[in-house]
């Protein structure tokens, strides 16, 4: 998707011309690149470090909406962006209105990456390297009272984890994904995500599936002397009476759910909570119940409820958008869209990268008997051909055809919806399986992020 701003798009493709967009985890090119910028990440606010397979985005979001709505300001680093690249890089900042955060503008982007490129002065480097390495320049200049940081890939060698005292470390949901990066047992993954904790720096752990993951998290707090706090054992969260009843030692907090869609929305909001709280932030109940009424995390099970493909769609029809692309994220997303469907016929328009394990994200839908119509990655280069994910899907007993765009797919929708006898509910639908495909869906729909 083009930038708004030509300066900051120009800088980019340069950066994506000059320097690899692959992955290759290392901390040596960053401490270099670093030390020519005068250290920024050593003068940062207090740093929440978030890692995990998944949620750490809403993590993120909870973190940053609990903070802000206990007075603070507050920085946030994020990756990958949807449709904007300035999506990453949030500053946060108080005024008489009280504390307020916004994207930082393309301006000053593109600005601050020219000085971090000419810095580097055509050293090896990746993008990622760049990017991060402008956020803590950015960052470091800008007074704020909290960071919120998410890593990148894994989390060992992650270019986030040049940092060196968080005021926590925040791993949540650990599971297969990256595994060409990572290795391919959840107990190795977990050791690259582990790689966030430090010398006794407080560790919170959200809800995990593996008792694997469990293990490897207190080996390494142990062996760094960090206090480790985890999900439903040091704190918890339930739902009753269509509230949120976070408790921890210091008691329990009635909140209101919160209003990011799906029930696994409730575990990440209490991790986060839990993280601010152990990084010595004070957030009253008050606050705390504001931050679940005000969260905003797009492409995570979004309601799309205006916009152009909203119109697009069969009359009546639910649109939805979620970016999550692994299994574990598949999971999850069936678990919640299970009591949504009543009855109605539900609708996949799908488009997953190559490195993920498609075969096992489709295998999760196969109780909800989807129709599923497979399209090209117009954000990546990296896509599953749609004809080879539709043959994946069939292979499963799915039904599956390829249609060449999102627009496409929701003309064959329609048309089907609209013929004599065809749908008599009206119908659901997802468009799913990337985050490009969801930034494209955004961008497409005319409401990108805020």
């Amino acid at each position: 998707m083009a930038a708004k701003n030509t300066g900051l798009q120009q800088k980019i493709e340069s950066l994506l011309n000059l320097h690899p967009k692959n992955v290759d985890l290392s901390l040596k090119r960053m401490t270099r690149l670093l030390q020519k910028l005068g250290n920024p990440h050593l003068h940062l606010p207090p740093i929440i470090h978030i890692a995990g397979t998944n949620g750490k985005g809403s993590a993120a979001s909870f973190a940053r909406a609990a903070l802000e709505a206990a007075g603070y300001s507050v920085h946030v680093h994020i990756s990958p962006h949807l449709v904007h690249w300035h999506e990453r890089y949030r500053l946060g900042w108080k005024d008489e209105t009280g504390s307020r955060s916004a994207y930082v503008s393309d301006a000053l982007l593109a600005e601050t990456l020219a000085e971090v490129t000419q810095a580097n002065a055509g050293g090896a480097i990746t993008v990622f390297e760049i990017i991060t390495a402008a956020a803590f320049v950015l960052f470091a200049r800008f007074p704020a009272d909290a960071l919120v940081l998410e890593v990148g890939l894994g989390g060992r060698f992650d270019a986030t984890n040049i940092i060196k005292k968080p005021a926590v470390s925040l791993i949540m949901s650990i599971a297969l994904d990256h595994e060409a990066f990572l290795g391919d047992t959840v107990a190795q993954i977990a050791l690259e995500k582990a790689g966030i904790i430090k010398k006794q720096c407080p560790v919170v752990a959200g809800p995990q599936i593996y008792e694997e993951v469990i293990t490897v998290l207190r080996r390494f707090a142990q062996k760094n002397q960090a206090p480790l706090t985890l999900y439903g054992q040091d704190y918890r969260a339930d739902i009753k009476n269509r509230h949120m009843l976070f408790t921890n030692k210091a008691g329990t907090m009635r909140l209101p759910r919160p209003r990011l869609a799906g029930d696994f929305q409730i575990g990440n909001a209490a991790a986060a909570l839990q993280a601010v709280l152990t990084a010595g932030f004070a957030v009253s109940p008050q606050a705390a119940a504001q931050a679940m009424r005000t969260v905003s995390w797009p492409a995570r099970l979004q309601k799309l409820t205006i916009g152009r493909l909203k119109r697009q769609a069969p009359p009546k029809a639910d649109l939805w958008l979620d970016g999550g692309h692994n299994p574990a994220a598949a999971q999850l997303l069936v678990k919640s869209l299970a009591p949504l469907l009543r009855r109605r016929p539900f609708f996949m328009i799908l488009a997953m990268l190559q490195t993920k394990d498609s075969t096992q994200y489709l295998q999760q839908f196969a109780t909800l008997a989807p129709q599923i119509y497979t399209v090209p990655l117009a954000g990546s280069n990296h896509g599953v051909p749609p004809a080879v994910l539709a043959q994946k899907a069939q292979a499963l007993g799915l039904r599956a055809q390829v249609e060449p765009s999102i627009t496409a797919a929701l003309a064959a929708i329609t048309a089907k919806s609209a013929k004599p006898g065809g749908e008599q509910n009206p119908a659901f639908i997802l468009i799913c399986g990337s985050l490009y495909l969801a930034g494209e869906a955004l961008a497409q729909n005319g409401t990108p992020p805020r």
